[in-house]
């Protein structure tokens, strides 16, 4: 017979490590060789037991302690190793794995503990709309109207007439789970019969027709924060489908699409405009008044502005939310050329050409035609 392997070896411990690390291993170890997963590989299920043996001893302070000082020897009358590992006792995994395995051997979200009425969390509902530009900055408020599925106010949900409607489920006897031998575990899964509820419907609810929820509209007004953006999820608790069974009701996200700006284009918390100037304002200098979402703003365009140039306007863009704060203004000017001149507009230009000296002179020695003139020379 095949000498046993050391339990610190299966676990992948060494001989020091606390209770938290012999549960982690043996929690990662069960996960990978869990017959569940494994179906039919005998190997596997071997790995298994064989964790769970080791952890059985390692985890027991008693044991720990005779199998430190004389091996597997040692545990042959202390209910451990090969002789003594009880393959028929009910394990409880619940206190080793926690959520993980709860569903895993069919436990039920929101069940509300092992064995009895298992209710389920009603479903979650998404909401598109469409919003204008300046409530996405500003914020506003909004009133929707969702078709939902409510709970029936007969039978508060549970789908069956209030005297006598429900019974005890026959198959799980009210636990909401049954039990099955597997290998050397016991496992619980939920019950197939009543779903995990631990009863049955015997008389249908006259109102609901034993669903438990009936069809309604609801009318409900959606806070819009300032400076929410296309995308941005708002979450009104408890307001989706309730539950089949009685349970909480599922939540309502209202998912946001903001319209587009005839002005504005919107890059994170900052705005950006375009500002059309002629040449004559770009060369000396004007004044324009900018658009804001706090009303209309002059702007000095400074004297001999080039074409997109970029001017900034500090805490003029959208609001941070949830923070404190807001972007910026952007302000690109556009210096338009005109492509058709009268007889008197000419005669200016002409004259200004006699007077400016031509770009790429030898004064404009950053120029295009200054830079090629130094190459050569």
């Amino acid at each position: 017979m095949a000498s046993k392997r050391d339990y610190y070896e299966i676990l992948g411990v060494d001989r020091g490590a606390d209770d938290q690390t012999l549960k982690a291993s043996y929690r990662k170890l069960a996960m990978k060789y869990h017959p569940d997963r494994n179906p039919d590989d005998a190997k596997a299920e071997e790995m298994f037991k064989e964790a769970a043996e080791a952890y059985g001893v390692l985890s027991d302070a008693q044991k720990r302690a005779a199998y430190d000082r004389y091996g597997h020897q040692g545990l042959s009358g202390a209910g451990g190793g090969a002789g003594g590992f009880d393959s028929g006792q009910y394990t409880d995994l619940n206190d080793i794995f926690g959520d993980f395995f709860g569903d895993f051997f069919g436990g039920s979200k929101g069940g509300g503990g092992r064995g009895g009425n298992r209710q389920r969390r009603g479903e979650d509902v998404r909401y598109d709309l469409e919003i204008e530009f300046e409530d996405a900055v500003r914020g506003t408020s909004v009133d929707i109207q969702i078709p939902k599925l409510d709970a029936c106010s007969r039978c508060e949900g549970t789908g069956a007439e209030k005297e006598d409607g429900l019974t005890q489920c026959p198959t799980c006897r009210g636990r909401g789970e049954q039990l099955f031998q597997q290998g050397f575990m016991t496992i619980r899964r939920t019950c197939s019969t009543c779903g995990g509820r631990g009863q049955i419907i015997r008389r249908p609810c006259k109102e609901c027709k034993g669903e438990g929820r009936l069809r309604s509209e609801k009318k409900l007004k959606v806070n819009i924060p300032a400076g929410v953006d296309t995308g941005t999820q708002l979450r009104l608790n408890s307001e989706g489908q309730a539950s089949p069974n009685g349970g909480p009701s599922g939540d309502l996200y209202v998912v946001l699409s903001v319209k587009e700006h005839p002005v504005f284009d919107r890059q994170d918390y900052d705005l950006h405009c375009t500002v059309p100037v002629n040449i004559v304002q770009a060369t000396l200098g004007t004044e324009v008044e900018i658009p804001t979402f706090e009303g209309m703003e002059s702007v000095k365009i400074p004297e001999g502005t080039q074409p997109g140039t970029q001017l900034r306007l500090k805490n003029r863009g959208v609001p941070r939310v949830n923070a404190a704060g807001r972007g910026d203004m952007y302000i690109h000017v556009e210096v338009h050329i005109p492509t058709k001149l009268s007889r008197e507009q000419r005669k200016v230009f002409e004259q200004l050409r006699e007077n400016l000296p031509a770009a790429g002179a030898d004064g404009d020695k950053g120029g295009l035609f200054g830079k090629v003139k130094n190459l050569f020379n």
